[in-house]
């Protein structure tokens, strides 16, 4: 097939954060793909343990300064780049000081939740959605991977479906182990809703809204989910197979990469 432009969306990303599975993969991933012919965009969580002078990030003022409102709170969005060491990728990093500054991933230093792992899931995925609009720059696969993502197959099929950067795009969803065992707000179905979004839009939630019940919202809305760990919790997978997704099962960390290409020209 011609070339595709693929938009991948992750948690991690080696060497900007410490290696782990979805971290390496993350860093592999997106260079495979592209010299498999493809365009490639990354965005990752500007992470408060990231070294900006080492990994040499910096501002990009003109996609910068926007505010987004949550929960009637305005947060200014910050958006830096740097590019993946010996590959001619760049990484878009979303920040916020409230959200992102000086604050780790799921749970701080001493293991304990971050009680507004809610609030950032929609910061990010609205963040990057409205980045990419500024790049002008219409991806025709979104693939994300991890918990902070999730929102982003919702987004694409509501309050986005309208936009032209993303009227066509399919969404990918790679689950991973679950990260963390908090809950998050009763009114979170509420408070994610933007733009024209009416409630119901987003559909019923599992509750209470438990990781599970988060990536079974991701999968709701996306055309294809992969399996990115053997422990990955089965029921998921499962689920989706019910739902009709297409569904590459296994560790795809330790898949070819012409597997995922394949997947996203099935998709």
């Amino acid at each position: 097939m011609s070339e595709k432009k693929i938009l991948i969306i992750a948690d991690q990303i080696t060497p900007f954060v410490a290696q782990s599975p979805m971290a390496d993969y993350c860093r592999q991933l997106p260079q495979s793909i592209q010299e498999l012919g493809n365009d490639i965009r990354t965005f990752m969580p500007k992470w408060g343990n990231i070294n900006e002078r080492r990994n040499q990030l910096h501002e990009v003022i003109r996609l910068s300064g926007m505010n987004l409102i949550i929960d009637d709170t305005d947060h200014p969005l910050i958006i830096k780049v740097a590019s993946l060491p010996s590959a001619r990728i760049q990484v878009y990093f979303i920040d916020n000081d409230d959200y992102f500054q000086n604050r780790l991933q799921e749970s701080d230093k001493d293991g304990i939740e971050y009680q507004d792992n809610d609030e950032r899931t929609i910061f990010f995925a609205r963040g990057v959605l409205e980045t990419v609009k500024k790049l002008r720059w219409n991806p025709d696969i979104i693939h994300c991977h991890g918990w902070l993502p999730a929102l982003i197959p919702l987004y694409i099929k509501t309050a986005y479906k309208e936009e032209p950067a993303f009227r066509d795009s399919k969404v990918v969803y790679s689950i991973y182990d679950k990260p963390f065992n908090g809950l998050f707000s009763p009114r979170y179905p509420e408070i994610l809703l933007t733009k024209d979004m009416k409630p119901g839009d987003e559909g019923s939630f599992q509750t209470p809204i438990d990781f599970n019940s988060l990536m079974k919202k991701a999968i709701d809305f996306s055309d294809g989910v992969i399996g990115n760990s053997m422990n990955v919790d089965g029921s998921l997978l499962s689920y989706a197979k019910e739902n009709g997704k297409p569904v590459i099962e296994g560790d795809a960390t330790t898949m070819e990469a012409s597997v995922i290409n394949d997947f996203y020209n099935k998709i």
